[in-house]
């Protein structure tokens, strides 16, 4: 059974997360694996604890807007 850990900053949209979902699932379907053995884990981090060349990303990125977030 396979399962894929995804990680993404905190305030990734729920309708991103659905079809992250969705789709990450067709792709072990195209492969012949049946989708009720797919399993996909959806991890929100808040950006203050993902580091970035040993920058949070909080800091890096705090003037930057990124679509598909809250």
């Amino acid at each position: 059974m396979p399962t894929v850990h995804v990680n993404v900053w905190k305030g990734f949209k729920q309708e991103n997360v659905t079809y992250l979902i969705e789709n990450l699932t067709k792709v072990f379907v195209d492969l012949g694996i049946p989708a009720d053995a797919v399993e996909i884990l959806i991890h929100e981090v808040p950006q203050s604890h993902w580091g970035i060349g040993g920058i949070p990303a909080s800091e890096k990125f705090k003037d930057v807007k990124i679509p598909g977030w809250d």
